[in-house]
């Protein structure tokens, strides 16, 4: 049965296609979709950080300070968790492990392998760093990010449809997703043809409830602050990454019956929680600023310093005026013409 005819309930279509490509050149450079959409995502969730940060009262865009070193930081630490943690697919035999230029090499981000569980831990790095470099709460930052950072994974995970991976179980469902029977991870045995669980699919709308979820919950329960909000954020994601990962077919390490990122995923639950109730019994009440004890926003009340050093500037105003008394004599005379014609 062909994929693109696939039917089902009385001959109507119903399957998802994957996309014909997965990249497209511009020139000399070849663009891969995935990146757009992690690209797409990071902007996305830059934007919605920085809303929330201001509302907050914090000083406009100050999110991209942060960012400079939050993003490469969780790019960098997402690939090595993905390579650490799939290491059969890197090391060994008939892998290209090193060279950058031939396929499947541990630097080819751009065929996929961006594993978020390592991009939040190398995220959190460089997030705590930009905090105490802006004068930033971290917590507060945490809080601010969660939805955006659930909108990014949403619009990411699109990356994996244009890779046509990390997809599930075969399927009779009306939406099953097509891959050819060319593709590494395509089980042996089934028959062209065969539909399998859109996972990412599944994912994009968790996460995309999950982002009207947080919006909606930060602005009925305003209490949850000093990271209140970023440990929901982990429980739900990570809660829906179980699901996930308990269907997907993907090649992956397994830990005691489990894959590791199913492992992954409860740890980020347990994390979750952890962070709620301590969270909770440290600091029941709100956040007094956004900003660190001593620190503060540096666009509002700036000081000239030229203002509080009269040495800076040269005084051009009018002299004063001296009130003479009537009938005073005069202090001057004015030159005789004898004088004048010296």
């Amino acid at each position: 049965m062909s994929l693109a005819l696939h039917s089902t309930f009385t001959g109507v279509l119903a399957s998802i296609p994957s996309p014909p490509v997965a990249y497209f050149d511009l020139g000399p450079i070849r663009i891969h979709f995935y990146a757009l959409c992690i690209i797409a995502g990071i902007i996305a969730a830059v934007l919605l950080t920085n809303r929330r940060l201001t509302r907050r009262g914090a000083e406009p865009w100050v999110v991209i300070d942060i960012s400079i070193l939050a993003v490469p930081l969780a790019i960098i630490t997402a690939r090595f968790y993905h390579v650490f943690t799939h290491p059969n697919d890197y090391f060994g035999a008939g892998h290209n492990t090193w060279n950058p230029f031939q396929p499947g090499s541990i630097w080819a981000i751009w065929e996929g392998g961006i594993a978020i569980y390592g991009a939040l831990i190398g995220g959190a790095i460089g997030a705590w760093l930009g905090c105490k470099w802006t004068g930033i709460r971290f917590w507060t930052f945490a809080d601010a990010l969660a939805p955006g950072l659930l909108l990014a994974q949403a619009m990411g995970r699109f990356g994996n449809w244009f890779n046509h991976e990390l997809f599930g179980l075969p399927t009779d469902l009306p939406w099953g997703l097509e891959i050819e029977s060319t593709n590494s991870a395509f089980p042996p045995g089934l028959p062209e043809g065969t539909l399998f669980h859109p996972t990412f699919l599944y994912e994009v709308i968790w996460n995309g409830l999950g982002v009207i979820v947080l919006l909606w919950l930060s602005r009925k329960a305003t209490a949850l602050q000093w990271g209140r909000l970023f440990a929901i954020y982990l429980i739900w994601y990570s809660a829906g990454r179980i699901v996930w990962e308990s269907i997907r077919i993907d090649p992956s390490e397994i830990y005691f019956g489990l894959r590791s990122n199913v492992w992954a995923a409860i740890l980020g639950v347990v994390v979750g929680l952890v962070i709620l109730v301590v969270q909770s019994r440290r600091h029941p009440g709100l956040e007094p600023s956004p900003y660190q004890p001593g620190r503060g926003r540096n666009d509002v009340d700036a000081v000239v310093d030229s203002q509080n050093n009269p040495s800076d500037f040269v005084d051009l105003s009018e002299p004063d005026a001296e009130e003479v008394p009537a009938g005073a004599a005069a202090t001057s005379t004015a030159p005789t013409e004898a004088e004048g014609s010296r």
